[in-house]
């Protein structure tokens, strides 16, 4: 794969002496960064390290500002030693600088976006993209990428997140994304560790999980980015079981640094300390040391209380980091705070945001073969597509960029002189109706916002803007129009599209970024030819999973703002809707996305694989007259003993297929794939019995279906 031979190309480049450290057996480049990580640590001073353990600003908005704390977290210099400082910043959609810096770096598209894709090419360049403006922002540490599966479809962050509902498609797609991250010499984040699902009461809402549930749904994009070796993990700010999350054993050290084996270091969320919780797996507080601070610390070791051994394993953790992505080997002036006054946005930034919006851009509906439209006519814009366009979300998702492109500028550039357009904010619902009438195409663009801090209050469109009508205004366009019509929604997450069925075209993404215009309007006009898949479910109606107020937001109790309990288990998602066989009357399943070509499936082939499990083989075929890319999923059927839901378990992107050419494709199906969460062994346990292999477009379009039997020898 490209993106793989880009990360060995950097890895291969030639050893350079290491030019901020002092020179000492640290800088032997034969060790390896544990080994060498282990000689600093031997070489510093108990100050120093205990200096390394928390943050070196108190987090205050007025702190970005001053040259001093001019990211938003920090780990201060060991000067002594030639040490750089480590400058992090947000976030998971670009780096975010404080309003007085704004414009100067590159709004991408949202993790969601990447998702949405399910494009680990394009995984690796939305990594890669943005690991360049940190480095070059002299930032070292990015506080992404965002991973928590999506169990409550309101969570006011789930544009962030880039595993969508399913943690086999943020295994997948997280590996690429940190390896492009880190192949800029700058530390990845993978957060928020665990279970942070919700924002509503996150500062003290018990999530109530057991160990199966967290291993099986939850712990896979964490286990993804702890096998691309990403650097760094945030704890959250909710309790698990009844314990804060940055002071857990059983999820940070049993489960975390033992059972998932990560090598990289534990930071808290900012102010998401309780206690100084060496001990159950925390390595660094941030932003500020209110609990690991230096005199606390020293009066802990004193008392026995925190042993130097545990000490020196964090800070080697946090130095191991440092120098598997070449941090170390930089000169000091490479991380000094006065290049985060740079603007970093390039021309090829932007074009790689554009590119990369169009990939997670996916094709709901298109009746008719109304959609790529056609050149030389009379387009009525009508709602969300001007200075009202969304582009990002709100809290550490967002960005602000030097410019935004708005669809309404994006149909303008693409449509030239050889038609006409007209537009119309959708407010006077009567005009936008007549304006639709009275033209040839008509492209509603509705959407709606979300942001850290808040959860949504509704899966609504008439909820979170400033625009309450949405959904009118588009069932009276449709009334009139409703088979030229397009309607472009722009969503942080699910929604409900109740009119989806009246209009001839529906076309989603997911907090774009700046180039949202550029990108929608090279999908609706063909010069792209949508590839993307969904990344969650779009349900029928609100609350269609059924959850109780237990389950979410949660009942409160004596000790705790809330106890939310996960009662669902392993039905998260698209999981439940298959359980419970429901159908899709205005909703879209999990993984549906058209395409402007047609796609046959066919050859199925099933074989043993000589390290274990199983290797799937089919073909499939460009059928239509454009050229076009498929992304193939194959979801597998437990035995009925193992309790387990039909789940997504592999997916591969095709490349370009010109009209009428076929490709084969290859899916790997691991032992670790065939096997549940065994609690009583706290290891992978593969089942026997009968399974069910089945291919297709999507969790409800299935092509090719086989099935396979293994026995476990007791």
């Amino acid at each position: 794969m490209a993106w793989m031979a880009a990360v060995m190309s950097s890895w291969l480049m030639p050893f350079t002496q290491v030019a901020g450290l002092i020179p000492g057996p640290w800088s032997d480049p034969s060790l390896s960064a544990h080994e060498r990580a282990h000689l600093l640590v031997a070489n510093m001073t108990l100050t120093e390290k205990l200096q390394m353990l928390h943050g070196s600003e108190d987090g205050r908005s007025e702190c970005m500002d001053n040259p001093r704390c001019a990211y938003v977290g920090n780990i201060a210099p060991v000067e002594r030693l030639g040490m750089p400082p480590v400058n992090m910043n947000d976030g998971p959609q670009g780096f975010r600088s404080p309003t007085s810096l704004a414009g100067t770096s590159t709004a991408w598209p949202s993790g969601l976006t990447i998702a949405a894709s399910w494009d680990e090419e394009a995984a690796f360049e939305w990594g890669q993209g943005m690991g360049k403006e940190f480095y070059d922002k002299g930032s070292n540490l990015q506080l992404g990428p965002g991973l928590n599966v999506a169990r409550v479809p309101l969570n006011g962050r789930n544009f962030e997140y880039l595993s969508g509902e399913d943690p086999y498609l943020g295994y997948r797609l997280v590996q690429p994304v940190v390896k492009g991250i880190q192949s800029q010499k700058v530390v990845a984040n993978a957060k928020h560790f665990i279970q942070n699902n919700q924002e509503t009461n996150r500062a003290g809402v018990s999530e109530e999980v057991d160990e199966r549930t967290r291993f099986e749904v939850y712990y896979p994009p964490f286990e993804g980015a702890v096998e691309a070796g990403v650097g760094s993990m945030m704890c959250s700010y909710n309790k698990i079981n009844g314990y804060w999350s940055c002071e857990n054993p059983s999820t940070l050290q049993s489960d975390l640094k033992q059972a998932i084996n990560f090598e990289g270091y534990v930071m808290s969320d900012w102010g998401a300390t309780h206690s100084m919780s060496i001990a159950a797996g925390l390595d660094v507080e941030q932003p500020g040391a209110a609990w690991m601070n230096a005199d606390l610390l020293r009066q802990a070791l004193e008392a026995g209380v925190v042993k130097e051994n545990q000490v020196d394993e964090s800070v080697r953790r946090i130095l191991q980091a440092m120098i598997q992505v070449g941090v170390m080997d930089e000169p000091l002036s490479a991380w000094d705070w006065g290049k985060r006054l740079r603007n970093v946005t390039t021309s090829a930034s932007v074009a790689s945001a554009r590119r990369l919006s169009a990939k997670g851009t996916v094709l709901l509906r298109n009746e008719g073969g109304l959609l790529p439209l056609a050149p030389g006519k009379r387009v009525a814009v009508i709602g969300l597509a001007d200075a009202n366009a969304i582009y990002h979300g709100g809290g550490s998702g967002s960005v602000e960029p030097s410019f935004v492109s708005t669809p309404l500028q994006g149909i303008r550039d693409a449509v030239g002189d050889s038609g006409t357009i007209v537009y119309n904010d959708g407010r006077d619902v009567v005009a936008a109706a007549e304006l639709a009438k009275q033209s040839d195409y008509a492209i509603v663009f509705v959407g709606t916002l979300s942001r850290e801090d808040f959860d949504r209050s509704s899966l609504s469109l008439d909820v979170g803007t400033d625009w309450i009508g949405q959904n009118e205004a588009v069932s009276r366009i449709a009334v009139y129009a409703g088979q030229k019509t397009v309607v472009v929604v722009t969503t942080p997450g699910a929604v409900l599209l109740p009119w989806s069925r009246q209009v001839a075209a529906v076309v989603t993404n997911f907090m774009p970024g700046q180039q949202a215009g550029n990108a929608i309007a090279d999908v609706l006009f063909g010069n792209v030819n949508p590839s993307g898949k969904l990344p969650l479910t779009f349900p029928n109606s609100e609350n269609e999973i059924q959850f109780s107020a237990a389950q979410y937001p949660g009942v409160p109790d004596s000790k705790a703002p809330a106890y939310a309990f996960y009662t669902e288990q392993l039905q998260v998602g698209y999981r439940f809707y298959e359980a419970k066989h429901l159908q899709f009357k205005t909703g879209f399943p999990f993984g549906h996305g058209l395409s402007y070509t047609n796609f046959t499936y066919g050859s199925l082939n099933l074989q043993d694989n000589s390290g274990g499990g199983k290797i799937v083989t089919f073909t499939i075929k460009n059928t239509g007259a454009r050229r076009g890319a498929e992304v193939a999923q194959l979801y597998l059927e437990f035995p009925a003993s193992a309790g387990e839901p039909f789940q997504l378990k592999g997916f591969a992107k095709t490349k370009l297929l010109e009209a009428g050419e076929a490709c084969t494709l290859q899916l790997h199906l691991r032992p670790r794939d065939l096997s549940i969460w065994d609690v009583a062994t706290r290891s992978w346990s593969q089942v026997g019995g009968v399974f069910g292999v089945s291919v297709g477009s999507s969790s409800r379009d299935i092509r090719l279906r086989t099935e396979f039997s293994t026995t476990i020898l007791v």
